[in-house]
């Protein structure tokens, strides 16, 4: 999805978040060399060191949704460790005064620490940190202890306060994600609820209606119509029982992704369809997946293209429909008569191809492959394969 879970939400924020924070720093740093020490080599050295690590380490994390532990590491060590030690030993003890720009960088450090290491790594990187402030603050004469106890407490607190926005935002983010699940889970049934009652209704027009008939003595059960339409009925329940089972299969744990649709719904409906204008359909599923949705709408409007031509050009009055699943999530649906059938040399280029031009059309947009194959007085197969 484009704008990710709640949690994926939550991560993006804290990266952007921590990374303002460096960039504060960073700024005060490029004005303090500016201003102190323009003709240092030493000092634009450490501060280009010190923007290489942070674009690292940032553009790592956006790139990955998230801070990789490797680079929050390596800012640790390199922004609030080596860098400043390096700069007291060139640069002398102003650079690394406690209100100085090198130790601000610890702040900005402690808090990528804080949300990206987990709670033993963001403990040893601020206890880390906050050693590495006393031991440079022991050189620098005119560093006082109050102004060193500001800077640990600068350090601290900021940790403190990225872990504790990070924990709240996390926790947003999680019952987000459980409130959007439930919406799922709740229009799924209310879908389900609502296609029952549409099956229902079909059942009570169709086979509770041909029973009361037959049971009242108003028709002759054994006229052809009458078995005829009984056993477009009976090819419906099965059609209806084989629709639960699928829809079953697709409720269990892991069995599809939100928004996946059971194949052999749409594929009924479709059958459904060419039954009612006379056509007989003879159908079997095997071990269908459940596909994407616009996969299932354009799947089943090319299979009733294909019924509609078997009705319409065909010559008999049945078709063969199968529908098997393959490895992968994968499927093949096959649609085949046995009337009259063309000879695809001849019909090139005229109008006899507009089966194969409409269910190509159809099939084209999802990635799925069509095959149309006839031979005069034999047939046409028709086979839809997704993916292609």
């Amino acid at each position: 999805m484009s704008a990710g879970s709640g949690r994926q939400r939550a991560q993006r924020f804290m990266v952007l978040a921590t990374g303002l924070y460096r960039a504060s720093h960073l700024s005060a740093g490029t004005f303090a060399v500016a201003r102190h020490s323009p003709g240092s080599p030493a000092a634009w050295g450490i501060l280009a060191t010190a923007f290489a690590v942070s674009l690292t380490l940032y553009g790592t994390a956006r790139a990955r949704g998230w801070f990789s532990r490797r680079w929050v590491w390596c800012d640790v060590l390199v922004t609030g460790c080596l860098l400043p030690g390096s700069a007291l030993w060139v640069l002398g003890g102003p650079a690394v005064s406690q209100g100085g720009w090198l130790m601000l960088l610890g702040g900005s450090a402690s808090a990528a620490a804080a949300v990206g290491l987990g709670p033993r790594g963001a403990a040893a990187s601020v206890t880390l940190l906050l050693a590495t402030s006393v031991a440079l603050h022991l050189p620098v004469a005119d560093s006082g202890s109050a102004e060193l106890a500001g800077h640990l407490n600068a350090v601290l607190s900021s940790a403190v306060m990225a872990w504790t926005f990070w924990w709240y935002l996390r926790r947003q983010g999680a019952l987000l994600d459980a409130a959007q699940r439930r919406a799922v889970t709740a229009e799924a049934e209310r879908a389900r609820q609502a296609e029952r009652a549409a099956h229902h209704a079909a059942l009570h027009d169709t086979v509770l209606a041909t029973l009361t008939t037959i049971a009242a003595g108003r028709v002759d059960a054994n006229a052809a119509a009458v078995r005829e339409r009984c056993a477009r009925e009976a090819a419906y329940l099965r059609g209806l029982v084989r629709q639960e089972q699928e829809d079953a299969a697709a409720r269990r744990p892991g069995a599809a992704a939100p928004g996946a649709t059971a194949m052999g719904t749409v594929l009924e409906g479709a059958v459904r369809s060419a039954e009612s204008l006379g056509l007989r359909v003879t159908a079997q599923y095997h071990a269908l997946p459940a596909v994407p949705r616009d996969v299932a709408d354009a799947l089943a409007a090319a299979v009733g293209e294909a019924l509609n031509n078997v009705r319409a050009h065909a010559g008999t009055g049945a078709a063969f429909l199968t529908a098997v699943g393959t490895g992968g999530g994968g499927l093949v649906v096959t649609v085949v008569d046995r009337g009259a059938g063309f000879d695809p040399a001849r019909a090139a280029g005229t109008a006899g191809t507009g089966l194969r031009r409409s269910v190509r059309a159809r099939t084209a947009g999802i990635g799925a492959a069509a095959e149309v194959e006839s031979v005069p007085g034999e047939g046409t197969r028709v086979a839809l394969r997704w993916p292609a």
